[in-house]
């Protein structure tokens, strides 16, 4: 693999590569940084700038907050993250349909901006509209980008497509690594609207380097593939209009009666985070237009769905669940270095960028000798780490149980670690396998599909703090782990069978 990006390497036509990979890797890998840069330091202030101000916040932490309880904010977030998510599949709809995956990402982009300086105007009415416009954008821009990944190389078998992936998750995370200790620590320490605008900058130099380099990208990038017809689009607009009808109607009811609370708004969303996947999943298996392959391929994918489903409703606890027990409860200063709590959330990033080259040698060296963990394995063993991670967590809960011991920090990078190396095992697997089982029909659609795994679980943690659960709770923290553990192991009982299903893609 060549470690030039200028010079080609040699044997080949000159043309400049991003590590022996194409050129337009290095404009996605650079769009998605700073665009993951803003998500991820908005992200890291979210939940404790809705906790500020009221009985949950940590002992001298800044107020001016929205004052709320924790079981809201982790309400909150969790619809927050699961609506990001959900919308990346009306964005790969966009893609396929309507604008091409190239069009949509500039739109995202714009969107995504407007919600960060929405976010940066202090007001609980502007904070929502910022929520909604970042979630919306993020959606748009999520599955696109991924595909126009895929569409650098020569298809499914191209040698360079996983390592080509994995390259991009680095981008990713090397965002997310930044972004706390500038925005994070801006907005938490200093002023919260300032970090939310440091956000909007991220986005807009992210924006400022796709448009730069398009020129590198793939011409398929441009192409619709399933343009829609007239009638289509007429239909659309009528379905829409009427859903969009009907929930003003009812939300103007309910606004009326002086009942509306803020659950009217949240579990809706959250039940629809639940059903929309099994709608789309039933929906894609039930089209005639698929071969039998593809038939087969998605019967065996819903199996990589609900593994991630249950990975993510752990993992993406590190943003609220976790954060809340590293503000309240877990030392600030480490060998007499105090620190925001927010820096917590560059753990994770940080052990990507360690440790994905070492996995990405790894599976190339056990490949190279035939002992290379398929990828049905690959997600088993993700599933068992995330679960191992919860049964940590226990350990400094038990600690921390009298109200009065903060426990070590180290006890916390422990934890994102083994997140971190369960994350690496099914995370980057996920993105390629989906691009290698999806039909063509769903394209980009299917990356959509792959982000509803993440809605799926988020939905569920969401109505699990809405109902009441103590989600800071060792037994709930305990029964999570168990859950992950226990899927992990069917997972791999069940692997020739699902190997079966996935027929030539490996």
């Amino acid at each position: 693999m060549a470690s030039s990006l200028t010079k080609a390497p040699a044997g080949t036509t000159g043309e400049k590569t991003f590590f022996g990979h194409p050129r337009g890797l290095a404009t996605l890998f650079m769009t998605e940084m700073w665009e993951r840069f803003s998500y991820y330091g908005m992200r890291a202030l979210l939940v404790y700038y809705i906790v500020s101000g009221g009985a949950d916040m940590a002992k001298g932490s800044q107020g001016g907050g929205l004052a709320m309880t924790a079981a809201t904010a982790t309400a909150i977030y969790s619809v927050y993250v699961s609506m990001v998510y959900l919308m990346a599949l009306p964005g790969g709809w966009f893609g396929d349909r309507v604008w091409g995956a190239r069009k949509t990402v500039t739109v995202a982009g714009f969107v995504i901006m407007a919600g960060h300086v929405s976010l940066a105007i202090p007001g609980q009415a502007m904070f929502f509209v910022g929520l909604i416009l970042v979630a919306l954008g993020s959606g748009l821009l999520k599955a696109n980008i991924s595909t126009m990944v895929g569409h650098l190389y020569d298809g499914p078998e191209d040698p360079r497509r996983d390592g080509g992936f994995t390259l991009f998750y680095i981008g990713i995370n090397l965002g997310a690594f930044v972004a706390p200790f500038v925005i994070g620590t801006v907005g938490k320490e200093y002023n919260w609207h300032l970090g939310f605008a440091l956000a909007a900058v991220g986005m807009a130099l992210g924006l400022a380097q796709f448009l730069f380099g398009t020129r590198h990208l793939s011409a398929k990038s441009s192409v619709v593939p399933n343009p829609l017809t007239r009638e289509e689009r007429n239909a659309v607009i009528v379905k829409v209009a009427g859903v969009f009808g009907v929930a003003a109607i009812f939300y103007a009811v309910i606004g009326f009666t002086g009942i509306f609370t803020l659950n009217w708004a949240m579990v809706p969303l959250m039940v629809a985070g639940l059903l929309i996947p099994i709608a789309v999943l039933t929906k894609i298996k039930r089209d005639k237009d698929l071969s039998n392959a593809e038939q087969s391929k998605m019967t065996g994918y819903i199996w990589f769905f609900v593994a991630a489903a249950v990975f993510w409703m752990i993992y993406d606890q590190g943003g609220s669940t976790l954060s809340l027990f590293a503000d309240d409860k877990t030392a600030g200063t480490m060998f007499g270095f105090g620190f925001s709590a927010t820096w917590y959330q560059s753990l994770n990033p940080l052990f990507v960028m360690a440790l994905a080259p070492v996995f990405a040698w790894l599976w190339l060296w056990l490949s190279r000798r035939n002992k290379e963990p398929n990828t049905i394995v690959k997600f088993a063993m993700g599933l068992v780490l995330i679960g191992a991670s919860f049964f940590v967590f226990i350990v400094p809960m038990n600690m921390a149980g009298d109200g009065h011991t903060m426990v070590s920090p180290m006890w916390l990078v422990s934890i994102y670690m083994i997140q971190t190396i369960g994350e690496l095992c099914l995370s980057p697997v996920g993105l390629s396998v989906t691009t290698k089982m999806a039909p063509q029909k769903y394209a980009s659609q299917m990356m959509g599909v792959w982000f509803l795994a993440v809605t799926a679980g988020d939905c569920t943690t969401g109505l699990l703090s809405t109902a009441g659960v103590d989600l800071n709770g060792i037994g709930i923290i305990g029964l999570q782990a168990a859950l992950a553990a226990v899927a992990g192991l069917a997972v791999y009982m069940y692997r020739k069978k699902v190997q079966a299903l996935m027929g030539d893609v490996h």
